[in-house]
């Protein structure tokens, strides 16, 4: 029985016509052979399984054979070649830098240097996971990569080039080898299985290639493994079976039912997707990428960017046709959101649900976003007045009962804003019951009764212009935000206390960096909820109370309308000061002491004493 050796070892390209996925760096390696312009160091840096470490195999082959072919390889008949091929050449030094990274371990390799080759012209050193070598072995290692013996050439090899100090780095020339595309890997798989005598389906080899992330020795490991699973037929079934991976049919299967607005469908393939131990991640992940492949087949000149079978592309170009560019953009945006905060998502599963759902809802109609943009939010109004139009009358529909107290505060007439406020805050007031006013008139002009409100930010910004040199008193600010919300359905909503301090240090937190003052008294205070919708909140001092009625309403206006309740007032107390005690300075308690101490006083005197 011939013993086993893996398809990565036994498929190891032999010269640089064999390499798969780096045509650029080969040819150039070969032009430099065949020149005779060899430089003294090499640096192959790229991922993993991509072929560093057999170019400088195939290098240092190539360069010590004694009768190259025309091409420039190597002609595998000399006794170098042969010696290389039985791994018993003494030109070629293979050092792991992962487990010999010391300065003894450079040294010894130092010494090796000086030896000239006994068969060939060079000897090359091979450096293996460069960057792991310590700082003091690079260091020992300077001079001699600097200038070696002619006969020695070094070819250092990493995956982290960003690790390698920039002396090594300006003392070699640097090739970066790429990863293997899709199809690179694909034709390499099936020349593979044909020379194994193995039957094969086309999708399997795509599903194979992308899961080995574009290194060949991974995609080749993973292709034995299901060469045995599969006894010599590899299909696509089986492939998704022994892998554990999601196919493309639950993509494809999934986006129709979204496309349909089949929700209860799609949580039903979600649970069980779920159930054969996927995470979420993997799963939205896998769908983001499908939305991006649909977008991408959308167009005859993107189609090459999709790295899939023929069969697969048509699907999905036959799926992109029913997919708007619109729909597709705002599915992307929200795969997209719901990756970003997975890892921080206590509900992992209902984030990955909701994203399904308003993903479905993009795809149907009910979503007024387009192109990836954050969804216009909305929230309907629980109070409105509803009208019945008979004839050409318009006749209101009655409204639910407001408290008894509201009542009269709307009942209240304008004029008397202007008798208590001052000469600058009574314009303002006239100013927003002229507007009422007029917002009124113009919607009853039109033959029935709406309710509307006037925006918020416009009472902020006026409010505050006429009073940023006279602040209104509580009363007057009570008063005028009743008579100003009279117009509109008024909220009523109940609320707690542990509510309204949750959007008192919201609002705290979200003043301008210059209030950064005012913010930290603001979440030191605690509102007090009185009965009515009433609060009160205490102040330390006359300063602090002028400065938080300059924001009263604008803070009364935000909690209104994230609390929904239209009677919320604002009171602002001062704290008593009766128990508090005055912090009197070293000065003044030695002044006291000697008031009430005569010989102290004499002491002092005689003395000379003065206080340090």
């Amino acid at each position: 029985m011939n013993k086993y050796v893996v398809s990565a070892r036994k498929y190891r390209p032999a010269s640089f016509d064999m390499v798969v996925g780096q045509q650029a760096l080969t040819v150039t390696l070969k032009n430099a052979i065949a020149q005779g312009k060899l430089a003294h160091a090499y640096l192959f840096c790229g991922p993993r399984g991509v072929g560093k470490t057999t170019c400088a195999r195939i290098f240092a082959k190539t360069i010590n054979c004694l009768t190259p072919t025309s091409n420039g390889d190597a002609c595998n008949a000399c006794e170098s070649c042969v010696a290389f091929n039985e791994n018993r050449s003494y030109n070629i030094h293979e050092l792991d830098a992962a487990s010999n990274n010391s300065v003894e371990d450079i040294r010894e390799l130092i010494e090796q240097v000086q030896i000239p080759p006994q068969i060939g012209k060079y000897k090359v050193f091979i450096i293996d996971e460069v960057h792991m070598l310590s700082t003091a072995a690079f260091n020992a290692f300077l001079k001699t990569l600097e200038e070696p013996p002619s006969h020695a050439i070094f070819i250092l090899a990493t995956t982290e080039k960003h690790k390698i100090l920039p002396t090594i780095l300006s003392r070699c020339q640097i090739y970066d080898f790429a990863r293997m595309t899709v199809a690179d890997t694909v034709r390499h798989l099936q020349y593979v299985a044909e020379q194994e005598h193995f039957t094969y389906e086309a999708e399997a080899l795509h599903v194979i290639a992308e899961k080995a992330d574009g290194g060949m020795r991974d995609a080749l490991s993973i292709f034995d493994q299901i060469a045995s699973f599969c006894e010599g037929n590899i299909t696509y079934q089986k492939v998704i079976e022994n892998l554990n991976v999601l196919d493309y049919d639950q993509y494809f299967d999934i986006t129709d039912e979204l496309l349909k607005g089949e929700i209860p469908a799609a949580m039903l393939r979600l649970n069980n997707i779920l159930l054969r131990g996927f995470e979420g991640n993997y799963f939205m992940g896998g769908l983001a990428s499908h939305f991006r492949n649909l977008l991408m087949s959308r167009d005859e000149q993107t189609l090459p960017l999709l790295d899939v079978s023929e069969r697969v592309r048509t699907r999905y170009h036959e799926q992109a046709k029913r997919c708007q560019p619109k729909i597709l953009y705002r599915a992307l945006k929200l795969c997209n959101d719901c990756d970003i905060n997975y890892r921080t998502a206590r509900n992992k599963r209902l984030l990955v649900e909701l994203t399904l759902i308003e993903v479905s809802q993009a795809c149907t109609g009910e979503d007024d976003s387009s192109c990836g943009r954050r969804p216009i939010r909305r929230l309907n109004p629980l109070f409105t007045q509803a009208v019945s139009t008979v004839g050409a009358q318009a006749v209101p529909v009655q409204q639910p009962a407001q408290p008894a107290q509201s009542a009269t505060r709307q009942q209240a007439p304008a004029a008397a804003l202007q008798v208590q406020a001052p000469n600058n805050a009574s314009a303002a007031v006239s100013s927003l019951t002229e507007q009422l006013a007029a917002s009124q008139q113009n919607a009853r002009s039109g033959g029935r009764m709406v309710a509307k409100s006037i925006s918020v930010r416009s009472l902020r910004q006026q409010m505050n212009q006429e009073t940023s040199s006279q602040q209104l008193p509580a009363s007057v600010v009570a008063e005028s935000s009743e008579n100003y919300s009279s117009a509109a359905a008024k909220l009523s909503t109940p609320f707690t206390l542990d509510t309204l301090q949750y959007y008192w240090h919201r609002y705290a937190n979200q003043l301008p960096r210059e209030d950064s003052a005012i913010a930290g008294r603001m979440r030191n205070m605690n509102p007090k909820l009185l009965p009515n919708y009433e609060v009160e909140v205490m102040v330390e001092n006359n300063m602090v109370e002028q400065y938080m009625r300059s924001k009263q309403i604008d803070l009364m206006n935000y909690l209104r309308t994230n609390l929904r309740n239209d009677y919320i007032i604002l009171r602002f107390t001062q704290a008593q000061e009766e128990g508090q005690q005055r912090t009197f300075s070293r000065l003044e308690q030695l002044n006291e002491l000697l008031s009430r101490s005569a010989a102290l006083a004499m002491l002092k005197k005689e003395l000379s004493l003065e206080l340090a």
